[in-house]
């Protein structure tokens, strides 16, 4: 049974609530501006029970929810981190975005992105498969700075720091989004550069920055077909007038 937009976001709301509130059940007040149309679908589906006038996530519910944000979030991180969405914008365009992500293209995008810990509100991203499976793309657009390779460079896109001792420690080095940051080596310690300062850390604070990798200046031949061509041409009468002289 395929749910509608509707009901998915019904979900969404039920999950947040259930497993970031800690609410077991939920009475119509709580619900407002679900249909019930909507939750007639959900019962239906086995999303969700009723009882009374309350209503409460099924098991089958909960994975679903979770599923939704989860899309819902990396669609939030995506519009952000890569496509420079304003915030303005970014909830009504991740509502819409999520509704066409299904599970392949989700975990691509999740990977893609260096498998996100946190939405751009600082609320968790549920992990997937991929997450655990240490899945990476060929060519991510941000990383955590544990993941680059020494001599890559970027810009900080977030910070994940649980909790507020990491944070300042982080500050206090300059660590905020927008920030150039390059790192220099990966072993013993992670080693990184923000402006003209070097710091040490280990693994959990690499783990905690996340970086918008800057993507590699093609050569000239590659930017321009002229050059290449021409690159090419020289190449052979090069060759030519070696041939000449042997």
């Amino acid at each position: 049974m395929e749910l509608e937009e509707k009901a998915e976001e019904a979900l969404e709301t039920l999950w947040m609530g259930t497993e970031e509130l800690g609410k077991e059940s939920f009475s119509p007040g709580e619900l407002e501006g679900v249909a019930e149309a909507v939750i007639d679908q959900l019962v239906a589906g086995g999303y969700v029970a009723r009882s009374d006038v309350q209503v409460r996530l099924t098991d089958k519910g909960r994975s679903e929810g979770r599923r939704v944000v989860r899309r819902h979030r990396l669609a939030e991180r995506l519009l952000i981190d890569v496509l420079h969405t304003g915030e303005d914008l970014m909830d009504e365009r991740a509502c819409k975005f999520e509704h066409l992500l299904d599970p392949g293209l989700e975990e691509n995008i999740c990977s893609l992105l260096g498998h996100p810990r946190v939405c751009p509100h600082g609320k968790p991203i549920p992990p997937g498969r991929c997450c655990y499976e240490g899945r990476r793309q060929p060519r991510q657009v941000v990383s955590p700075l544990s993941h680059m390779a020494p001599g890559q460079m970027g810009k900080i896109a977030y910070v994940y720091a649980p909790e507020s001792s990491q944070l300042q420690k982080l500050m206090s080095m300059g660590i905020v989004p927008g920030t150039p940051i390059s790192l220099i080596q990966s072993f013993p310690s992670y080693v990184f550069q923000v402006r003209q300062t070097q710091f040490a850390v280990d693994r959990d604070i690499a783990d905690a920055i996340y970086v918008r990798l800057m993507e590699l200046e093609p050569a000239a031949e590659e930017r321009d077909p002229r050059r290449r061509n021409f690159g090419l041409w020289q190449r052979f009468r090069r060759r030519q007038r070696g041939d000449r002289r042997s």
